[in-house]
């Protein structure tokens, strides 16, 4: 695995990170990242110019072409939840290697860098359902939505057709009355706290909110340390959120010069690496799509760029971590034609971790495993004296 690598030693507090760790924040460095998406909007191209590449394994296109898609995995499936003026949803099964409709968004939602996450329902007895939580998008159209998901491939399944089941529609309170969280197009947002119910949001140009999912309430609000326009982002800070005090703390991280001037790329985290694809960028005087690979390690803070590639330049994919953490999925996005692609590739994540980075993955896997049976045990007991 030839690469060239750039090291830093990671400080103490970097090192000693807490539950809720949030990295998710901008290395765009763009001087003109005001830049609309509708200026730089073509017509939809197959994929005929994207070829196999040796770590690469090509798949069947997508149904219609994607740019700024937004994916959630769900077991053996990839629920593909729209893009860019594009509003249906499929799902694609990992191991039948095909793909189904889902459901379309309503006519009147206008998808340009929405937001989907997948919402934790500890109430949930049945494992072909899960609740999909999708918002933002352009500042004129923004929307909230939620989606009680039930597996389309489940022959056990049967979606009545009263049902509200694999349609995207309000999300309220418990007093039925709509909720918007909105925030822009290009949000990113993850879902932790202590008992999975706060959703932390990044967005343009410079913000972080956390809303409580249990209140239906936004109970933080603040100002990331960035000189940048963010948006469409992933890398630059170390976040820290004390849950008691509602409390911020924002520790900068090194970004090597490869990847700096970058964003639109797919990432994914593999236990405590990141992996980087391609991107859109200013370099060397003008704008550029990537097809570089950069991996950057948690533990050890240090980055390294990749001499295998992705088979040809993209930007603006979705990579898709599979259930087993041995598979990425590379999905949709833009050419170096600014032209929105169908490509679905796979690489195998032994392609681009270390020996040992493989192994202390199955050790933390061993250890969510021991403390999720940890907390469901907690939570027999609770009941039994309680009841």
């Amino acid at each position: 695995m030839g690469n060239q690598s750039t090291a830093q030693k990671p400080s103490k507090r970097q090192a000693k990170q807490k539950q809720n760790l949030i990295t998710s924040t901008s290395v765009q460095g763009l001087k003109d990242s005001s830049t609309s998406f509708a200026k730089r909007e073509r017509k939809p191209e197959q994929s005929q110019d994207i070829t196999t590449s040796a770590p690469f394994e090509t798949l069947k296109d997508l149904p219609t072409p994607l740019w700024i898609s937004q994916c959630v995995l769900h077991k053996h499936e990839i629920l593909i939840c729209g893009g860019y003026k594009q509003s249906d949803c499929y799902s694609y099964h990992t191991i039948k290697i095909k793909y189904k409709f889902i459901c379309s968004y309503p006519s009147n939602v206008y998808l340009a860098g929405h937001c989907v996450v997948k919402l934790k329902d500890h109430n949930s007895k049945d494992g072909n359902e899960i609740t999909l939580l999708s918002f933002g998008g352009n500042k004129d159209t923004q929307h909230t939505l939620v989606m009680k998901y039930v597996s389309v491939w489940s022959n056990g399944n049967k979606i009545k057709k009263s049902s509200n089941d694999n349609k995207w529609v309000p999300f309220t309170n418990n007093h039925y009355h709509p909720i918007h969280i909105g925030r822009g197009d290009g949000s990113r947002a993850v879902i932790s706290g202590s008992n999975n119910h706060l959703l932390f949001i990044t967005y343009p140009r410079d913000n972080i909110s956390v809303f409580d999912l249990n209140t239906f309430q936004f109970i933080k609000h603040d100002t990331l340390p960035t000189d940048d326009f963010i948006g469409y982002h992933c890398f630059g800070l170390l976040i820290e959120y004390d849950e008691d005090n509602n409390t911020f703390q924002f520790h900068q991280l090194l970004v090597c010069d490869d990847i700096a001037s970058f964003y639109q790329y797919a990432y994914v985290c593999i236990n405590d690496v990141i992996l980087f694809f391609g991107g859109f960028g200013y370099k060397d005087g003008k704008y550029v799509v990537s097809k570089s690979l950069h991996k950057y390690s948690i533990r050890e803070n240090k980055w390294i760029t990749f001499q295998n590639t992705l088979p040809s330049p993209l930007y603006t994919c979705v990579a898709v971590l599979s259930e087993d953490n041995t598979l990425v999925h590379i999905i949709g996005g833009m050419n170096t034609k600014q032209a929105f692609v169908s490509t679905h590739m796979k690489t195998k994540v032994s392609e681009w971790l270390s020996e040992e980075e493989m192994k202390k993955g199955v050790q933390l896997k061993v250890e969510k495993e021991e403390k999720e049976n940890g907390n469901e045990t907690d939570k027999i007991v609770k009941k039994r004296y309680t009841s």
